[in-house]
């Protein structure tokens, strides 16, 4: 009845109010017996909020609207249940989704941490190492950080604790490394599609920008765990059976060809399905291969059934987030909720950034973190341009936070997941985890105040302001573990602190004078090589 229904918009009749009152408290409970009851709570409350608006604080009131003119709004106008969450879910998500589970399937996992073992096992905190590289690899077309954590983890996280890592140590290093891959091209997550869409922009675009941030927040993560590597005394994993790292590109080189096929697609202006389709086909091509890894019909099947169920999870929050994201746009809630940003914050942006995290990670203890982007981004990004952030930015400092309710207590799912598979105290591996995924929280403030992080301005401002960030990335690694050569006194962690600082903000003064701290530290910290070398000379026979 589409072309009934939308003839008469505005007059509807008493059944398509009916059907539209069925249709949002079905929305309701699908996502209460997929998702749980919190995400229930404050859909309720928000149609709460839509009826009684008139009886609310004169900050956030309106003049209300009857219960079932509420759900016609919400059923029947694009703003609503079936708006840009249900369109990017029908036209991108699904594929994607399915060319993560045909990837899986076809033998292409394995290849994912066979890799990065041959490539840095050996190395001081291998197997912390190899967690980061095979959750980028992973992470990267999984679209879900919990996803990542369980998977990988399976493997990575026993891996690090018999080379030494405390569990709650092996267990939040995972959870860290896993949601980079929400932000690592070409797939990141169900978050990149709708920005997409909300700004207006090409994917390939998003993908373009995206790119640099998300290889740094990884780096981050791999900093850190080498300097709490050096820190705790773990070697890498000894092991002569390990293959070289060119013998298994040599052997498995080919699992990385659905990726290139999505990649060059992408980067060509095809449409996102058009690439997930044909890079869906190519991982059935490669597990032809080899006979072990073979898809047949069977094997097709059960990744369609894997697909589907994965997609599922992501459909069922689809009613409640219309329910919030429609609310709000037929309240002006969001207009309320940018001028309270800024009067709060008082003109300051960094204030209000505070502002912005503090939200996401609120509304991220309720709904899953894309539902908590694309809220957060219909409430905040008009108060982040008001002071002068660029659109695209806003919606990349709006994104990263929304990550944060994965990896920072109290509500930190990915960790708790990483906890449950170390055997450790989720309280503790949850902070644990946030300690080493405090990128997290450095980049929307580059975001924010370095716009050559984000391509803008020339290529001169861009190499900058990267050489910048990734010596600024590993002297705050340094300071944030509390290790250089050796553990740090209070004033040489202050030192890498400022000096971190000055790093981070690009010029080549601020960098000049950011290393020669840096280095004065590790200079002050010379009787630790002493050391090492004078012990080394001990054991070795003359």
């Amino acid at each position: 009845n589409f072309e009934v229904i939308n003839y008469r918009v505005g007059a509807e009749t008493p059944l398509d109010m009916g059907v539209a009152i069925v249709g949002v408290l079905i929305g309701i409970e699908l996502a209460r017996r997929v998702v749980g009851s919190v995400f229930v709570i404050i859909g309720t409350l928000m149609l709460l909020y839509g009826v009684y608006g008139s009886y609310m604080p004169d900050l956030i009131a309106h003049a209300g609207e009857t219960f079932p003119g509420l759900c016609t709004s919400l059923l029947y106008t694009c703003d609503g249940i079936f708006g840009i969450m249900a369109n990017v879910l029908a036209t991108y998500v699904i594929l994607f989704v399915l060319f993560g589970a045909f990837l899986e399937k076809c033998g292409a996992q394995k290849f994912f941490i066979d890799f990065p073992l041959a490539a840095v096992g050996h190395k001081v905190g291998g197997p912390g190492k190899v967690a980061v590289i095979a959750s980028g690899l992973f992470g990267s077309i999984s679209g879900s950080a919990i996803a990542n954590t369980v998977s990988t983890g399976a493997f990575t996280i026993p891996l690090m604790k018999r080379a030494g890592f405390k569990p709650h140590v092996a267990g939040a290093i995972e959870p860290a490394a896993s949601i980079g891959g929400m932000f690592l091209p070409p797939v990141m997550g169900a978050g990149g599609f709708l920005m997409a869409e909300l700004t207006e922009t090409s994917y390939a675009y998003i993908m373009m920008i995206a790119v640099f941030p998300a290889l740094l927040y990884f780096f981050s993560v791999f900093c850190m765990i080498h300097f709490e590597a050096k820190k705790q005394g773990i070697k890498g994993i000894d092991d002569d059976d390990f293959p070289h790292w060119k013998e298994v590109l040599k052997k498995q080189w080919y699992f990385s060809l659905p990726l290139v096929v999505i990649t060059i697609l992408m980067i060509m202006g095809k449409s996102p399905g058009f690439a997930a389709f044909w890079a869906t086909a190519a991982c059935i091509l490669v597990s032809w291969v080899k006979k072990e890894t073979r898809m047949g019909p069977r094997e097709i099947w059960d990744a369609i059934q894997i697909g589907a169920r994965n997609t599922l999870i992501v459909g069922a929050t689809m009613g409640v987030i219309g329910v919030i994201v429609g609310t709000i746009s037929l309240t002006g809630m969001g207009l309320k909720f940018s001028d309270l940003i800024i009067s709060m914050a008082g003109g300051n942006l960094f204030i209000a950034l505070v502002l912005v995290a503090i939200a996401s990670l609120v509304l991220g203890m309720g709904v899953p973190v894309t539902a908590a982007y694309l809220i957060v981004a219909v409430l905040a990004v008009p108060a982040l341009g008001d002071l002068g952030v660029a659109v695209i930015a806003a919606h990349m400092i709006v994104y990263w936070l929304s990550q944060d309710s994965n990896i920072t207590p109290p509500v930190c799912v990915a960790a708790y997941a990483g906890a449950a598979i170390a055997g450790s105290d989720p309280w503790k591996t949850g902070w644990t985890a946030f300690k080493f995924a405090k990128m997290l929280y450095i980049m929307p403030l580059l975001f924010a105040f370095v716009p050559a992080m984000l391509l803008e301005g020339s290529i001169t401002d861009i190499l900058v302001a990267y050489f910048s960030a990734i010596m600024g990335t590993i002297v705050f690694c340094s300071f944030a573990i509390g290790y250089a050569r050796r553990k740090t006194t209070w004033l040489e962690w202050g030192i890498l602190g400022i000096a971190s600082l000055l790093l981070y903000w690009p010029g080549i003064l601020t960098d000049v004078v950011g290393l020669a701290l840096a280095g004065l530290v590790y200079w002050m910290q010379r009787d630790a090589a002493k050391l090492a070398d004078q012990s080394v000379g001990v054991t070795q026979p003359e």
